[in-house]
């Protein structure tokens, strides 16, 4: 290295400043930990890339204080397509158009480049997160101590280091650091090339409408997104035969677009022939590195849920390293991390790679779970969303490892707002705890004085409280108050850290 001083010293250091990277460095900046990005590109990547998000990550951005600066650049989505070559629906995937339990609408779409706008400017909020573009790391060499992360300024070619108490990888696809961990990738099959075109409309096209379409067309299935603005996506796929280069030139692109949209409407943003694929690391962890995002985990993108699944990593491993870092828990939560994440991904996945069939074949799978048919009518189709593998959940009491709903406050707040990152306990009546028990952990409550959701929501399940984790999944929950106090006594010592309203 070219500088001897001694090495900066960081408790995280973040591989990519994406979507992913940056949720994750606002999450460590709201922890309190000393955090530091490293980027190899000069600046956001202007073309459009994710066009979706859902309410969990909405209120994952909510948590970071950031979603009423992202508001402004989203719009709500009514749903999914699914049509056969004569244009009769197959499949209805519509979105309710009022907030989910999450506190949110179940489905954004956005420009990334606005979102990753916003969210790398929300890092300035924090004097402990430290964002360097134009690095690019080269070495990781990790000791029982920290790692060793060395990279080269390539705005001066310089070569430096930093040391870490943890690496994290969002560095996408061709991870770095997923190299260094030495992880090999399960691959589920699916590998298609595809036609990726983003138009901006120089005219009205209001008949193109605000659903997205999956044309299920055997000779040349397509998917149509309407985005922000006059943003426009089509998603087409490449024949075997078909040249890479040659499908992407002007004249080829303009003959697929023009079923739908000819120059006159339009004018063409970005032609570009994607590989989509479905993989997933086998180790998403070796000692003090880690992985998260597309460097993790890889879908085709007919269920949107790309980057999503990227940002629910995101949410879950940055209370669990600041527990570590800050709180002196044990290096092994960290393992909860993919243990949990990886059957939840892997469950998405594979009904990416389902609906992806669909939009292959025209035909509807008769054993498509998540939808239901009716006689001379499209299926139905309603996503669950997959709960968390095996990890910290409490075993099979009700509602372990389900998302837990948002309630409103008397205030008119959302309660998020109020409790932070960190563990909540939902129960009636505050006066029903053990005041030793209570004392010693440090929680977060929220009774029914506070929300008047939450009386109801205990009943529904038959419970008298449940514990809620920082990344709002539940870890447990009691039916009396002997559970109750087996549920609360491994949060002492505290998890706490502050909340961004």
């Amino acid at each position: 290295m070219q500088d001897k001083s001694a090495p900066e010293e960081f408790d995280i250091v973040i591989v990519g400043r994406g979507p992913v990277g940056a949720t994750l460095a606002n999450l460590l900046g709201l922890c309190g930990a000393r955090t530091l990005v490293l980027e190899r590109e000069a600046r956001t990547y202007h073309l459009p890339r994710a066009v979706h998000f859902d309410d969990e990550c909405m209120r994952v951005f909510q948590t970071i204080g950031l979603a009423d600066a992202i508001l402004p650049h989203v719009i709500l989505s009514p749903g999914m397509l699914f049509l056969d070559t004569n244009g009769r629906m197959l499949l209805d995937w519509s979105r309710p158009q009022t907030p989910t339990p999450m506190g949110w609408n179940l489905s954004y779409r956005f420009h990334q480049p606005d979102l990753e706008t916003v969210l790398i400017g929300g890092l300035a909020r924090w004097p402990h997160v430290a964002l360097r573009s134009r690095c690019d790391v080269f070495a990781l060499d990790q000791d029982e101590a920290g790692v060793r992360v060395c990279y080269e300024d390539l705005s001066n070619g310089g070569l430096r280091e930093v040391r870490a108490g943890y690496v994290i990888g969002c560095d996408g696809a061709r991870s770095l650091v997923r190299r260094f961990i030495g992880s090999g990738m399960d691959d589920l099959g699916f590998h298609e090339r595809w036609l990726v075109i983003d138009v901006l409309l120089k005219r009205a096209r209001d008949d193109l409408g605000g659903y997205s379409l999956q044309h299920c067309d055997p000779r040349r299935p397509a998917t149509y997104v309407r985005g922000t603005g006059t943003r426009r996506r089509w998603e087409i796929t490449v024949l075997p035969d078909e040249d890479t280069q040659e499908v992407t030139q002007p004249a080829k692109v303009w003959e697929l677009l023009s079923r739908w949209i000819t120059p006159d409407d339009a004018e063409i943003e970005r032609a570009a022939v994607y590989t989509f694929h479905s993989v997933i690391a086998q180790r998403w962890r070796s000692g003090r590195l880690l992985l998260a995002g597309d460097s993790a985990h890889q879908t085709p993108p007919f269920l949107g849920q790309g980057m999503c699944a990227g940002i629910r990593d995101a949410a879950n491993l940055a209370w669990k390293l600041a527990s570590v870092i800050r709180e002196s828990a044990a290096p092994d939560l960290l393992d909860t991390y993919q243990s949990e994440r990886l059957p939840h991904v892997r469950e998405f996945i594979e009904l990416a790679i389902r609906l992806g069939g669909i939009i292959n074949t025209k035909a509807i799978e008769a054993g498509l779970a998540a939808g239901e048919a009716r006689e001379n009518a499209p299926v139905k189709l309603e996503v669950k969303k997959p709960l968390l593998g095996p990890g910290l959940a409490f075993g099979d009491l009700p509602l372990a490892g389900h998302l837990a709903p948002q309630f409103m406050l008397s205030d008119g707040r959302r309660s998020d707002d109020r409790t932070g990152y960190h563990h909540l306990l939902l129960v009636e009546r505050a006066a029903a705890l053990p005041r030793l028990a209570l004392s010693q952990t440090g929680l977060k409550i929220l009774t029914s004085e506070d929300a008047n959701g939450i009386s109801p929501w205990l009943r529904e399940h038959g419970i008298v409280a449940a514990l809620v984790r920082p990344d709002r999944y539940v870890r447990g929950s009691a039916r009396n108050e002997a559970e109750l106090d087996r549920l609360i006594a491994p949060i002492a010592p505290p998890t706490h850290v502050p909340s961004a309203a």
